[in-house]
């Protein structure tokens, strides 16, 4: 499993990650078939819950968004037997971002309201910072500004209290860095460029050098709050260090959406401009990789 995390770390998602989880799934649910005790089989369930998620996000990554909704599907199964509130908080989280991706704001919103909800999120304020900002992301994508603001600052509350216990290798995403990252998103949603670019900036200064992709999104937003502020030479030159932060690795679709969206706003904004020509070709150049 560590090694599918890390994987993720560096690159996103992609069709071979995917496809290494569901063959380790696999393996899993064939020890399912043993004789074994009621704990093993909870923790079985547990790891194919994993697994599958791990696809799930993936695909999410990916844009494949109906393949996506079927992982996330089997993987809430699994996570419902194996009784363990942590795995089924990833699944609500990773549920909300499938129905953000999808622009289902509603559902967007229920599954936010069931992490927010879990078990996992009421013991441990770790959680119930991961369910607040998923809330907060939700709310945002509904127009309720003010419930975007309430509900992150109550994340950012709880991740104050929340101490330094042990919990499982999948949350090591989620610190100060990302959730500086979802409140950029947040306020870039809300209208607030010039707070979105501190909190992308706070963000960039915190995220682990190993999380290249988590540093490559945060980039994108923070080159979506210069543009929306009016400063299209800054943001693009920021835009342009994406593709460096990446390697020369293909960018996941959702990384791709951004950068399309900002590329759009560009040319809407500062159509004529010597450094729009050179992001266009720098732009062609990279999406020929893929």
């Amino acid at each position: 499993m560590n090694q599918l995390v890390e994987a993720d770390d560096r690159q996103g998602g992609h069709a071979s990650l995917a496809t290494a989880a569901l063959e380790a799934r696999a393996k899993v649910l064939e020890l399912q078939q043993r004789n074994a005790s009621e704990r093993v089989r909870r923790a079985l369930y547990a790891l194919a819950a994993e697994f599958t998620t791990v696809a799930a996000w993936s695909c999410i990554d990916l844009r494949d968004l109906d393949k996506a909704r079927t992982y996330l599907h089997e993987s809430s199964t699994f996570a419902g037997l194996s009784q363990d509130p942590p795995t089924a908080m990833r699944v609500w989280v990773n549920m909300a971002m499938l129905a953000y991706q999808r622009k289902n704001w509603p559902e967007q919103l229920a599954a936010a309201q069931a992490a927010n909800a879990s078990p996992a999120a009421r013991r441990d304020p770790f959680f119930g910072s991961m369910g607040r900002v998923r809330l907060a992301l939700a709310h945002s994508s509904l127009g309720d500004l003010r419930a975007a603001r309430r509900s992150l600052g109550a994340a950012q509350e709880n991740y104050r209290k929340a101490a330094e216990d042990e919990r499982p290798r999948w949350t090591a995403f989620y610190g100060p860095a990302e959730l500086n990252h979802l409140a950029a998103i947040i306020l870039n949603h809300n209208g607030e460029p010039a707070e979105a670019e501190a909190m992308a900036h706070r963000s960039l200064a915190k995220i682990p050098a190993e999380f290249q992709r988590n540093r490559a999104l945060a980039t994108c937003q923070l080159a979506l709050a210069q543009l929306r502020q009016g400063e299209p030479e800054q943001a693009t030159a920021s835009a342009a260090t994406v593709f460096t932060i990446m390697e020369g690795a293909p960018l996941p679709g959702r990384m791709r959406t951004l950068i399309g969206d900002f590329h759009r706003d560009l040319f809407r904004l500062a159509p004529s401009t010597t450094y729009a020509h050179d992001w266009a070709d720098r732009m062609r150049d990279e999406w020929s990789r893929t």
